[in-house]
């Protein structure tokens, strides 16, 4: 039995080396806009994602191109002696949750107040590894 769990254990490591993530925490933009851009992410290869997030005129795609480098970065740091090319890196998972919200307050027409809500998110890409095989 104690065999078993060493074998075990080896496998959740190797399959750990091929999941990375990385996260944004309170980050001044609105879920719903920031989800746009993240809905149009999830699935992609990472050079595909890239260029989407480049040429997106939305701020959002500053912010997740400035996480999926840093995602790509955690893989790196993790498989040192692997190509990223033949890795086939893509976007497993990418989740925007909604963190804290500050709130303020704006004049209105007679002596009223109305309330603002400026939202914020937190963001989290999953990253995977297809390992291409050439023959």
């Amino acid at each position: 039995m104690g065999n078993r769990k060493k074998i075990s254990a080896e496998k959740l490591k190797e399959a750990k080396k091929n999941i990375v993530f990385a996260k944004l925490n309170n980050c001044s933009i609105s879920p719903r806009k920031m989800r746009l851009v993240a809905d149009q992410l999830r699935g992609h290869k990472i050079d595909k994602a890239i260029s989407i997030l480049k040429f997106s005129p939305k701020e959002a795609s500053i912010k997740l191109e400035k996480l999926l480098l840093s995602a790509i970065s955690n893989w790196q740091a993790k498989n040192e002696s692997e190509d990223i090319e033949k890795a086939g890196l893509l976007i497993k998972e990418i989740r925007v949750d909604s963190a804290g919200m500050l709130k303020r307050l704006r004049t209105a027409p007679q002596g009223r107040a109305h309330r603002i809500r400026k939202r914020s998110n937190h963001v989290t890409i999953v990253l995977e590894s297809k390992q291409l095989e050439l023959n």
